[in-house]
């Protein structure tokens, strides 16, 4: 073959996960139950054997110092060559993985030792054989005394033609020297697949509970005499007690700038601002500053710090907006005119999304002086650093280069790894993807419009990799239930038991979720008919809300929303993206499925399961059997088990065919905790 065969005596191919052939790196966060799988095949009859090596830094010792694990791998299929293992890493950084395979001699022996027996060709000489292979392998076991002496034995055994074939062969089954072997094989023509990358993210960048408000609406003025007044940062700062109490993660600011006053946007997005109209925050710049100040009327940067320290002082990360765009006030049009695309006539184009038209913002053009716009970006989000930033939500990142994303991402990567990036892209399916492989390390999705039975089952199965595609290797869904941009019809006319079935859902099905305040009061008025934009957007005004009138008045979901993020906290397995699996219901509207995470080797404590049934509908009540996959489930086909209901308080017994009913109007689902898993 021209250049050489990369082939090695074992065939080693199609290793998963890999990403554009291993060009970029697989993405994991410590601890994350994984599969890595590989077809493994060589000619003739010989036992196989494979395991997953892990390459990666050691603890304590700094990025240089590195480590291998080591996970045995099995033949998934019997007949299929496809092997796989459940890895974990367990540290942050940059790692590779391989897989290694060999030819298992004492098991090619055994296999065909039955055989003949079986047909009844006895004799010696095969047992020689194999007395010969466990000498072998007791000879590379001298420094394991009790694994040397019980492989020395049965080789001994293998030698005594007193005893019948059978005996003999009996003694090479036994426990002890399958433990033996497995701890130390005898390894034959050992063979290495590619080494592959894997970038090991913080926590964060795969689990947490996001809640999205505008400082500005926190203690404004409008109503009274006076003039509109927006709230402050240190107002906001009054929320994040409430916030943090319902067990969220992340608290998330739309942009906090300057917002410029040419073309500003009154309410409704209306092209006639009246004075006191606060513009959308997203018309970022003024004679105030860009994208690096704080706008007047929230307060100072000294006040945005001490919102950041009081949200860490209560177990919360910020995440800020990060959108580059401009108003027409904005110091970037006057010093880099030329960042901008301009029309015919000389004037710069303003954003546009058919039929929605944004004439208070300036989109920049990247083709124009890519270093410079590059350099400049940068220097904002060190700067936000400097303040206690390390989460970024990017606002329409698919309509900017991806080599800039990649670029800018990889740069505060080098300077701090544990920046998260989310991308608000709600487009296409390849750019959406292709953000994910390029850095990014979570990703609004497709979840907020999926509705029914099958559509969310395929679309969840999609997002966690069980059909087969790759794209759970890389890219991370962030299960927002609404935006101040996306009010979906679901929520607009289904009522409270709509906003209950979203909030239930996206907690357990995904281990990232999150809503935008007004959620929890279960807000559902459009614009117009037809609409998905909110009426009163307080993305044009000012949304002050009666938190705990609501909460007073049984009007809240905050008890809900408070015991689903108590229940992700308790259980390990919903923090994990890829172990969701799917049940048979025989109703359409009844959804169930499962989260199930085994220890790792040496960790205390058992196995974790999760079982949700949900009721899709929010008018009526559903009833139906739910038939689980035991094998699922790690359960034989008859086995029950007693689950407690983590939203109810009540207890049942589960086996392989359970009957259901859900009704709305009390519960519209059941989070069902198995008895055998971590309390």
């Amino acid at each position: 073959m021209p250049g050489g065969s990369q082939l090695g005596r074992i065939v080693i191919t199609d290793c998963r996960p890999e990403v554009e052939g291993g060009a970029r790196p697989a993405r994991a966060v410590p601890g994350e139950c994984f599969e890595v799988s590989a077809t493994v095949f060589k000619e003739g009859h010989d036992v196989l054997a494979a395991e997953v090596v892990l390459v990666g830094p050691g603890p304590g010792h700094g990025l240089r110092a590195v480590r291998e694990q080591r996970f045995r791998m099995t033949e998934r299929v019997r007949g299929t060559d496809r092997f796989g293992a459940e890895v974990r890493a367990d540290l942050e950084g940059e790692w590779q993985y391989r897989v290694e395979a060999w030819v298992d001699p004492v098991g090619s022996w055994l296999r065909t030792a039955h055989a003949r027996l079986a047909a009844g060709l006895d004799g010696d000489l095969p047992l020689w054989e194999g007395a010969d292979l466990l000498d072998r392998a007791a000879e590379a076991l001298k420094e394991d005394p009790e694994a040397h002496a019980v492989l020395a034995k049965v080789a001994d055994v293998l030698r005594d033609d007193r005893r019948s074939w059978g005996e003999r062969i009996s003694e090479v089954l036994a426990p002890a020297v399958g433990a033996a072997l497995a701890a130390h094989p005898l390894r034959e023509h050992p063979s290495t697949g590619p080494l592959l990358p894997l970038r090991v993210d913080r926590t964060r960048a795969l689990y947490g509970s996001w809640y999205e408000f505008f400082p500005r609406s926190e203690g404004a003025v409008v109503t009274g005499p006076g003039p509109k007044r927006s709230g402050t940062l240190r107002q906001a700062a009054a929320r994040l007690d409430a916030i943090a109490g319902m067990g969220f993660d992340v608290v998330y600011l739309p942009p906090i700038h300057p917002i410029g006053s040419s073309h500003r946007k009154g309410p409704e997005n209306s092209l006639n601002a009246e004075p006191g109209d606060p513009g959308s925050p997203w018309a970022i710049g003024s004679e105030d500053g860009g994208h690096d100040a704080v706008h007047p009327d929230l307060g100072t940067l000294a006040d945005f710090r001490d919102f950041v320290a009081r949200a860490e002082s209560l177990g919360l990360e910020v995440a800020m907006d990060f959108a580059l765009q401009c108003s027409p006030d904005h110091p970037w049009v006057t010093e880099h005119p030329e960042w901008f695309r301009h029309r015919f006539d000389g004037s710069i184009a303003c954003a546009e999304n058919p039929p929605k038209k944004y004439q208070d913002i300036y989109p920049i053009d990247f083709d124009t002086d890519p270093e410079g716009i590059l350099q400049e970006s940068l220097r904002v989000l060190r700067h936000w650093r400097a303040q206690g930033v390390r989460i970024f939500r990017v606002d329409n990142p698919h309509t900017k280069p991806l080599r800039f994303w990649e670029r800018l991402i990889e740069e505060v990567r080098s300077e701090d790894p544990g920046v998260v990036f989310l991308a608000e892209a709600f487009t296409r399916p390849a750019m959406l993807q292709s953000l994910a492989r390029v850095g990014f390390h979570q990703s609004y999705s497709y979840f907020t419009w999926r509705t029914g039975k099958v559509e969310l089952t395929e679309y969840l199965s999609e997002l966690a990799g069980l059909d087969g595609s790759p794209s759970a290797d890389y890219l991370r869904p962030n299960l927002f239930v609404n935006t101040p941009d996306i009010l979906p019809g679901h929520l607009q006319t289904g009522g409270r038991a709509a906003f209950e079935i979203r909030a239930v859902l996206a907690a357990t099905a995904g281990p990232t979720w999150g809503v935008y305040s007004g959620f929890e009061l279960c807000e559902s008025v459009a614009a117009w008919p037809g609409s998905e934009e909110y009426r009163h957007s307080e993305k044009y005004e000012y949304r002050p809300r009666d938190y705990a009138g609501a909460e007073d008045r049984g009007e809240s979901l905050t008890p809900l929303i408070t015991r689903l993020n108590r229940i992700r906290r308790r259980h390990p397995a919903l923090r994990q993206l890829r172990n969701l699996r799917f049940h048979r219901t025989d109703n359409d509207q009844l959804l169930c499925f499962s989260k199930r995470l085994t220890p790792a080797e040496g960790e205390p404590g058992g196995e974790d399961l999760v079982l949700v049934v949900l009721n899709l509908d929010p008018y009526r009540a559903q009833h139906g059997r739910v038939r689980l996959d035991m094998a699922a489930l790690g359960l034989r086909p008859g086995e029950s088990f007693v689950v407690d209901d983590a939203l109810s308080g009540g207890t049942q017994r589960w086996g392989h065919v359970n009957q259901v009913r859900l009704d709305p109007r009390s519960s519209v689902a059941q989070v069902l905790v198995a008895r055998r898993s971590r309390a």
